[in-house]
């Protein structure tokens, strides 16, 4: 069974950048629930609840952060609202609506224990945004609020789930209360940045990106010479996380600018909204600038016409331009 993709709205600016063709990275429906799955709510106003601390039930096995827990079924009737306990307090950032959260997590049904998700065995955190309705609204409200490295058990009854309708194919009835257990492994606010060691630009041929680390965008001073015909990819920043694959997802914060003129047409900071996409579905430049670079790091990639949109014109783009972008690879998955 395949577990379906992290559903999340694109940033508008970011679709300047998606190629053309099938969606290789889409949603793979299956017999799979996440907390990311359409629950037929408004996102501009979904439902709350209570929030109680009990009952839950007991973890019995796994119960270090990091490790696929185990939990019994729940104890007689569940709470008619949501019940959320830290099991693990953590120290890090305090997750805020709108952040991106990185997760691993494992769903199961009260009265059952059936698992119907996990993350765990998927070799990879899932990063979705929270607070904004792109997941189940029990995860929105029980989660916000928490820090980075906290485990957190929460109880969701039906009306903050997945509704009167359930999941079907998930084995998930109308009535189901389902419990999760969360790492929150990270949080991504909309002044995430690189972070990591500096390395040199000593190409004078090259643009040089700034090197700041406050959230900011970084400057990004394009030289008056003749552009490079081949894709250049230099670190900024190296960062020390994992290589990125050319089949990743990536979470970034990204500015871009022409190369003739320095001016920029595209900018995450702008919009003050982190961006998340495939590199399956961005122009080559992006995919093979990005692929083999080190999450955490500030990566610098001039693309030229070939690698990028060619002879067409974009939105703030001519045709046959030379693009410059500083790029934050915060996350990938």
């Amino acid at each position: 069974m395949r577990r379906r993709s992290v559903l999340l709205a694109v940033p508008a600016g970011l679709l300047a950048l998606a190629g053309c063709g099938d969606d290789k990275s889409g949603s793979e429906k299956g017999d799979k629930a996440s907390p990311s799955e359409p629950t037929g709510q408004t996102p501009s106003a979904p439902p709350t609840g209570k929030i109680v601390d009990g009952p839950l039930p007991e973890l019995t096995g796994g119960t270090k952060f990091g490790e696929k827990p185990k939990v019994a079924k729940g104890p007689g009737e569940p709470s008619a609202d949501l019940a959320v306990k830290t099991l693990i307090a953590g120290r890090g950032v305090t997750v805020a609506k709108g952040d991106y959260l990185q997760v691993n997590y494992l769903g199961q049904i009260w009265k059952t224990a059936k698992v119907f998700d996990n993350s765990y065995d998927q070799g990879k955190p899932a990063i979705f945004q929270i607070g904004t309705g792109q997941v189940i609204p029990g995860w929105d409200q029980g989660l916000v609020g928490r820090k980075a490295g906290s485990r957190v058990q929460l109880a969701i009854p039906p009306e903050l789930g997945y509704g009167k309708q359930g999941q079907p194919q998930a084995g998930i009835k109308g009535d189901d209360t389902m419990v999760f257990v969360v790492d929150v492994i990270d949080t991504f606010g909309a002044t995430a940045s690189a972070q990591g060691d500096k390395v040199a630009q000593d190409n004078i041929d090259l643009p040089k990106v700034g090197d700041n680390t406050d959230g900011k965008a970084p400057s990004i001073t394009v030289p008056k010479t003749d552009a490079p015909k081949k894709l250049v990819s230099n670190y900024v920043i190296e960062g020390d996380g994992a290589e990125v694959k050319e089949s990743d997802s990536v979470l970034v914060q990204y500015k871009g600018v022409l190369w003739d003129g320095g001016k920029e047409f595209d900018s995450s900071y702008s919009r003050k909204q982190l961006a998340q996409f495939s590199l399956q579905q961005v122009v080559k430049g992006w995919s093979q600038g990005l692929t083999g670079k080190k999450v955490g790091s500030r990566v610098l990639v001039v693309v030229p016409p070939d690698l990028g949109y060619g002879k067409q014109e974009q939105q703030g783009i001519p045709a046959n331009s030379t693009l410059v972008f500083s790029v934050d690879i915060l996350a990938a998955l």
